[in-house]
């Protein structure tokens, strides 16, 4: 995936670049210069939902020069939601790198169509280390075997390609399905209407003989 990026405008604050509908980024590495440079908002938002974090991104600043990438941060106003800033990594395509990789939920748990379990989804990334060619979009969860509750999926499960070497712990479980919850009715014990009915009735009595005693004693 190619990104056309330019040097950032240092004349312009990025406040002004965002009104612009331009994204600020901060490219930088180990043994590479930083470099400030800037992105049209439409253009990185499209690659972005394709790539994500862990594609390598060929950024061509300013038509001239080409450097191979890992968007490493994004940045989001927490009331727009808009992208406010972007960090790019640099890779050197023969050194192995450290990333994650989402897991993606395909198949159908029985224990959710059949018996209407919750579907538990623990982790939705794992921790790999590979060179950047072997990099994958995506790692797929399959959820056929999910049969009752007492089955999961682990890490050590999961069908990932030879080439990546997975970081987590083998037995960290990545879904599960959980029983429905049942919400219990209040228990009324048998008769429970009766034994109240008939308390009222002493008690309307034993008020009634209070009531002639001491009329009696008044006379």
């Amino acid at each position: 995936m190619s990104l056309d990026v330019q040097s950032r405008d240092k004349n312009m604050k990025a406040k002004e670049l965002l009104a612009a509908n331009i994204i600020p980024i901060e490219f930088y590495g180990r043994g590479v210069e930083n470099k400030s440079l800037q992105v049209d908002y439409q253009t990185f938002r499209k690659l972005f939902r394709v790539t994500g974090t862990n594609m390598i991104v060929e950024l061509n600043v300013d038509g001239s020069e080409k450097i191979n990438a890992l968007v490493q941060d994004v940045v989001y106003n927490p009331a727009t939601d808009s992208i406010t800033h972007v960090d790019f990594i640099n890779v050197k395509m023969g050194e192995a790198i450290h990333t994650h990789i989402p897991l993606e939920l395909v198949g159908v748990a029985p224990a959710v169509k059949e018996l209407s379990g919750m579907l538990m989804h623990h982790l939705n990334e794992i921790e790999v280390k590979c060179l950047p060619k072997d990099l994958v979009h995506t790692i797929e969860v399959n959820i056929d075997s999910l049969v009752d509750f007492n089955t999961y999926i682990r890490v050590k499960d999961l069908v990932v390609p030879s080439t990546l070497e997975v970081l987590n712990d083998p037995e960290e479980v990545v879904v599960t399905v959980v029983a429905p919850r049942v919400e219990e009715e209040p228990v009324v014990a048998e008769g429970g209407d009766a034994a109240a009915a008939e308390g009222e009735a002493e008690e309307k009595a034993e008020e009634k003989a209070e009531e002639k005693a001491d009329s009696g004693d008044k006379e």
